[in-house]
């Protein structure tokens, strides 16, 4: 793979390509986005690139500011890097027009780059809280829910010092930035503001308003936009998942390619998580009160084998991560069906979630007004919240499934 490679992502590099080529990098800089938009794929490839031994380097036109709905893609190629002049007129552009710049990427075959898709580069240092295990004091111990600091100490702020082993940079990547506590990011000022020439740091946060203003204010902030409905159903497709099950996983996601791939990962997988979610929501539907506790174990028996399989498929994130990722899913169809529930009152429900349920979400809605609707949404979203905090998932399905069984409407 390769900066080209990289999906519906073009307005973000296109900013980085156009600092490298003007030579005017950033030391640190902070991806912005939601979760599975690219953040963590760019910050890979790009420090592939500035790694390379051979960089290829061609000249490309860029549309730069698109109108709102048009892709920044790529234009065609104008030229090589030995073949690099064009005419002012070629150059010129305006703010929705394109621009043409240096495109740099990796060559894919010297050694760096070898080593860097090995997983063995020894200047791109991936920074994430399961290190926990592999510091001085954190042997045996769980992975927490915070980065911790002793993370950050021993796996950036102690190597920063350290020269370039094999390239002419490092590059050090922090995942789940928004998860940085206080302390880890006091302890990360200094070097965010004096770093090393050869040093470039990226942070991938999801939510910017857990960084403290003076981390903030070190970096460059490059935002990851959501993706287009229909390139994840495309890609979706391509992965061999079927058309009514790829609406819906790319739907569910809401812009998350990263996220959508998953769930067809675990589809693939034989966990059949669509199947899964129709009875989950067959039974939301026409379920009484005394079910509610019957309803919660269902919840609980699916989410742990989501789990089971989830943790096959990624090996590198603890499980106690993957068993909050499980639950989280299940509790993020019970939000679709309860937006939907909301949006079948106020409007025709044209973009349904769960299009492929429509008389389950009819009944739904007969039972919550709008207003119901929107209060059960927000206490769906506080269990998002219990699961974070570690809470008894068991006690967390028995409440959400009471709470949703009491309606303001009596049934007909």
């Amino acid at each position: 793979m390769s900066l080209k490679d990289i999906f519906c992502q073009d307005r973000a590099i296109s900013i980085l390509q156009r600092a490298f080529a003007a030579n005017k990098l950033a030391h640190a800089y902070i991806f912005a986005g939601p979760e599975g938009v690219g953040k963590f794929k760019t910050a890979r490839e790009w420090a592939k690139m500035l790694l390379c031994e051979n960089k290829i380097v061609n000249r490309e036109s860029w549309v730069v500011n698109p109108p709102l709905g048009v892709l920044a893609l790529p234009q065609v190629r104008r030229t090589t890097n030995h073949e690099s002049r064009t005419t002012n007129h070629e150059s010129r552009t305006t703010n929705h027009e394109s621009r043409t710049t240096n495109f740099a990427d990796s060559c894919g075959s010297c050694q760096s780059c070898r080593l860097l898709e090995a997983g063995s580069h020894p200047d791109f240092n991936p920074v994430y809280k399961e290190l926990r295990q592999f510091t001085k004091d954190g042997k045996e111990k769980k992975t927490p829910l915070d980065l911790p600091v002793d993370v950050i100490r021993e796996f950036l702020i102690a190597k920063v010092p350290n020269r370039p082993t094999l390239s002419e940079r490092k590059v050090f990547v922090v995942s789940e930035a928004e998860k940085l506590n206080a302390s880890s990011q006091n302890c990360l000022l200094k070097v965010l503001e004096e770093p090393p020439e050869y040093c470039s740091i990226i942070l991938l946060c999801t939510r910017l308003e857990k960084l403290l203003p003076t981390t903030k204010s070190r970096c460059q902030t490059i935002r990851f936009s959501t993706l287009d409905e229909e390139r994840i159903i495309e890609k979706l497709k391509e992965m061999g998942i079927e058309e009514t099950p790829a609406h819906y996983f790319a739907r569910l996601a809401q812009g998350s390619l990263g996220r959508a791939c998953r769930w067809a990962d675990l589809e693939l997988a034989e966990v059949n998580l669509y199947k899964t979610k129709k009875n989950l929501i067959n039974s939301l539907a026409g379920y009484e009160y005394a079910e509610a506790l019957d309803l919660a174990q269902r919840f609980l028996d699916e989410s742990k084998k989501i789990a089971v399989a989830w943790a096959k498929l990624d090996e590198t994130t603890s499980k106690t991560d993957i068993n909050r990722r499980a639950a989280k899913t299940l509790i993020q169809i019970i939000i679709s069906a309860l937006h939907d529930a909301m949006e079948l009152n106020v409007t025709a429900g044209r973009g349904l979630i769960n299009f492929d349920q429509k008389e389950q979400i009819e009944s739904i809605a007969r039972r919550f007004g709008p207003e119901q609707s929107a209060g059960k949404i927000a206490d769906t979203y506080e269990t998002m919240r219990w699961i974070d905090s570690n809470v008894n998932e068991k006690l967390i399905f028995e409440r959400l499934l009471l709470n949703l069984a009491v309606s303001d409407k009596m049934r007909v």
